[in-house]
């Protein structure tokens, strides 16, 4: 008597694409809860680099307005 043994190869198949699905609808809903452009490194790598930058030579600029504030009073 042969044994027999059965896959379901196309069930597998739907299961791997929905779960792809359902981690990206999971990241497209964190992108619009948010309401930023960038969440974190992997959504634009470059434009976070550029964010962090910017945000260094803001948190610089006030710290020289309040050493100027200083120095007047």
């Amino acid at each position: 008597m042969p044994v027999r043994i059965f896959n379901n190869i196309p069930s597998i198949n739907a299961q791997r694409i929905l779960g792809t699905n359902n981690d990206r609808l999971a990241q497209s809903v964190e992108r619009i809860s948010s309401g930023i452009r960038i969440n974190r490194g992997a959504d634009d790598a470059a434009g976070l680099a550029i964010s962090e930058a910017l945000h260094s030579d803001i948190r610089a600029l006030r710290q020289a307005v309040r050493n100027a504030n200083d120095g007047i009073s």
